[in-house]
């Protein structure tokens, strides 16, 4: 599906943002290490969350939709050997994440995914698996991967990157390993694993950036889950950069390890307010205004990026409309995405006439610059490039048509129709 983006007078009124992906995820995957039922809320409906219900369904767990925002997964029984490979869709998360939950299994099972995941890096949860006496099959540490179930022991693993995607893998393992395991990273990744085992009673212990848990049995616990800021991303950046905009975004989750996209754009001077914060199975939620601002460049770098790693192909967006030079180091792991993110945002935003330079670990954006359009533009297979350029599509003095544009619907299907509602 190609669409064609045209320049937005102004974004006005209220929306409430679809559910958070990595929560979801997770509350599908815990679900599963219960023993009993748990009732979800509003969880999302992207792509690569249905990846992971269809998984754990063929894990043996029944799924019974109470209405289009309620199902209940029950899992009565200890998850069960699958009968053929599991497809993970294009979702790193659910590939990383169900990997740790099924190297401990008394049975084999094997994963699998679509080319773009196909070619993302394993490595970096095989080796720490292995430690804890985890046996895989694998291509170079590519999908597909055979995972041989085997008897864990726990393990100190010092991380030498910040993901939270490698932590909950490892976690996840260590809930049916003999023994503590723990992962220390650089810097503290998003910590939405931790907060939901806390919330489900597994044993776990937080010292700053270390995490511990041993061998638990989680309690079947209902989770609502808030919407997803890696979506609201979109909407921030877009407000502040359309003249005149004010928008309200409704029921955003706020964790502090996630919000570093607020950080940086309220230091570029973005308009922008929490309001109605309150606390939500475990996570922090508010209500988020934005106002059209102009925007001041700024430097991103060290132990900020693992809390907007996700949206800073939007926030290159709204650097090219902040007044001075923007340089964004230390994100060499987009390079590990659904695409290259560094040469695709700098590729895409070229064409619109942005001043952008692609460095090895991020960019340098030198603003404000004006915005021409009248052009086609690709997305990589990737949802947050096709979003991040649709958003930059928005204050183009002409306009842009992005070409498989169909590749939003992998995190968030809602979005032309919410971002629709906004422009007058």
């Amino acid at each position: 599906m190609d669409i064609t983006v045209e320049k937005a007078n102004i974004l006005k009124g209220t929306i409430e943002i679809p559910a958070d992906k990595s929560i979801t995820h997770r509350a599908f995957m815990f679900s599963t290490l219960t023993k009993g039922k748990c009732k979800i809320t509003n969880f999302s409906k992207g792509a690569d969350c249905l990846s992971t219900l269809s998984i754990i369904q063929q894990l043996g767990c029944s799924i019974d939709y109470v209405n289009e925002k309620e199902l209940i997964i029950d899992s009565m029984a200890a998850i069960t050997a699958p009968s053929k490979p599991l497809n993970c869709g294009n979702s790193g998360t659910t590939t990383r994440l169900i990997t740790g939950i099924l190297a401990g299994q008394n049975f084999s099972s094997s994963l699998y995914g679509d080319e773009s995941l196909s070619k993302r890096p394993m490595k970096r949860i095989i080796s720490p698996l292995e430690l804890m006496g985890a046996s895989f099959k694998h291509n170079d540490y590519k999908l597909p991967i055979e995972i041989i179930g085997n008897e864990l022991q726990g393990i100190n693993y010092v991380s030498p990157i910040a993901s939270a995607q490698v932590k909950s893998c490892i976690l996840l393992a260590g809930l049916n390993a003999e023994g503590i395991t723990s992962v220390t990273e650089p810097y503290k990744s998003r910590n939405h694993t931790e907060l939901m085992l806390k919330y489900m009673n597994a044993d776990i212990n937080v010292e700053g950036n270390k995490v511990s848990v041993q061998k638990s049995k989680l309690s079947p616990e209902d989770l609502e889950i808030c919407g997803d800021i890696s979506s609201a991303a979109f909407f921030i950046v877009a407000a502040l950069i359309v003249p005149d905009s004010d928008i309200t975004l409704k029921n955003v989750g706020v964790n502090e390890t996630r919000s570093g996209i607020i950080d940086v754009l309220k230091k570029m001077n973005g308009n922008i307010e929490l309001l109605n914060e309150r606390t939500i199975s475990n996570e922090k939620v508010a209500d988020i205004r934005v106002r059209y601002s102009k925007l001041k460049a700024t430097t991103i770098e060290g132990e900020i990026i693992p809390r907007l790693i996700d949206e800073i192909p939007v926030i290159a967006v709204a650097a090219t409309q902040a007044e001075g030079t923007t340089i964004i180091k230390d994100a060499s792991d987009l390079r590990n995405k659904e695409a290259d993110r560094i040469t695709a945002v700098k590729t895409e935003l070229l064409k619109l006439g942005a001043n952008i330079e692609e460095t090895p670990d991020g960019f340098i954006i030198n603003g404000k610059t004006e915005l021409i359009g009248d052009c086609e533009t690709e997305c990589y297979h990737d949802h947050r490039i096709a979003m991040s350029t649709y958003v930059a599509g928005l204050i183009c003095k002409k306009p842009i048509k992005i070409n498989q544009f169909q590749w939003v619907n992998i995190s968030f299907p809602e979005f032309i129709n919410l971002i629709s509602k906004l422009i007058s």
